[in-house]
């Protein structure tokens, strides 16, 4: 018989929440103290390197989701909760499109690409609420501290990727530069990776693990 004992969002993400922190703070050491690639990156952006907090939403959207449905709060369609969280990545892919076509030539129309990118966040929660607001929750818990972090490098110049400037751009202030270098990117297009790529594992891994203990049965 399944756990029925509801768990709150907050100490579902308290752990995890605490694992980001400390590789973010990890990896601005490493850049500070340069330390070697392939585990870090100083190049604007940071790509390619292995000490990062991108991949930690495909362990910990099944994390919540076989803890949400462990616990009885799962989705009431697994086909409808993997269809929105397929459709969200549908709207972020729309968003990063608008932003890759429009940043160029008309950089105010950026905000409406990370808007768009932002609402896809939403959309996963519309087939598993619990597990959307929970990897909502995450997000911003994981980006928030990284939004700080950029604001002091970019003020000191710290020489880390979170403040290397973006390539073939300029901006006329610190505040517009922060802005479309740090707030939209952060806020928009990393919620909507972290809620959208996690609730697809999520809810794929859930309907994996149920279709499991409903064989089983079955079998014996």
């Amino acid at each position: 018989m399944e756990e029925t004992k509801p768990l709150s969002i907050t100490s579902l993400i308290a752990i995890p929440a605490l694992i980001t922190l400390g590789i973010t703070i990890l990896r601005l050491v490493g850049e500070l103290q340069h330390w070697p690639k392939p585990w870090f990156n100083t190049a604007a952006g940071g790509g390619g390197a292995i000490i990062g907090i991108s991949w930690l939403p495909l362990i910990f959207g099944p994390y919540f989701a076989l803890k949400l449905a462990g616990a009885g709060d799962g989705p009431s369609s697994a086909g409808k909760a993997i269809g929105l969280a397929f459709a969200g990545l549908a709207v972020m892919v729309i968003g990063g499109l608008l932003i890759g076509v429009v940043v160029t030539h008309h950089r105010y129309w950026t905000v409406i690409g990370y808007i768009v990118t932002l609402l896809a966040a939403f959309v996963p929660g519309m087939g598993w609420r619990s597990l959307g607001n929970t990897l909502l929750a995450y997000a911003f818990a994981a980006r928030i501290p990284v939004l700080v972090i950029m604001f002091f490098a970019m003020r000191g110049n710290w020489g880390t990727h979170y403040d290397a400037p973006a390539p073939n751009f300029t901006f006329p202030s610190f505040a517009s530069t922060f802005f479309y270098t740090a707030v939209f990117p952060q806020l928009g297009a990393w919620i909507a990776w972290t809620v959208v790529a996690g609730a697809i594992l999520g809810t794929i891994a859930q309907a994996i693990t149920r279709r499991g203990k409903q064989a089983a049965p079955a079998a014996a």
